[in-house]
């Protein structure tokens, strides 16, 4: 694996790889996504990238009706609200996300705790491409 600095410029190509990555501290072990240059709990700039699994459940969300522009591009608006999520990762760090395959017009239908996948969303903006991450029910 190349050598990529711990960013968000990098963190952000990994996606558009299909990856979802983290930071781990060599010190005490604590794991971080996205990923941070310093360990937060030991001050340690000894970091490796470690990839994540992409399974997690839902922490946390809302529903959002009035977005940023580029959400209004992808029709998203007050009669089409889109669901954005905190991820709690089966490897422990939590994770904000959009969360797609939920009733995001019906709120009360989403239900914390719910079992998650990764999503890559692959998007051109401004003519580069992009990568949006992503997580989905798990259906068994």
């Amino acid at each position: 694996m190349e050598k990529r600095p711990f960013s968000d410029t990098a963190f952000e190509k990994y996606l558009g790889e299909d990856k979802l990555m983290g930071s781990r501290c060599r010190q005490c072990g604590a794991l971080f996504v996205p990923p941070r240059p310093i360990c937060v709990k030991c001050r340690s700039d000894d970091l490796v990238w470690e990839e994540m699994s992409g399974s997690g459940q839902l922490a946390a969300f809302t529903c959002i009706s009035i977005g940023p522009s580029f959400m209004i591009a992808e029709g998203y608006n007050r009669k089409n609200p889109y669901c954005s999520g905190v991820v709690e990762l089966d490897e422990g760090p939590r994770v904000d996300a959009r969360i797609e395959g939920v009733d995001s017009k019906n709120p009360e239908t989403i239900k914390v705790g719910t079992p998650l996948s990764v999503k890559f969303i692959h998007r051109q903006r401004d003519d580069r491409p992009i990568t949006y991450l992503a997580f989905v029910p798990v259906t068994e």
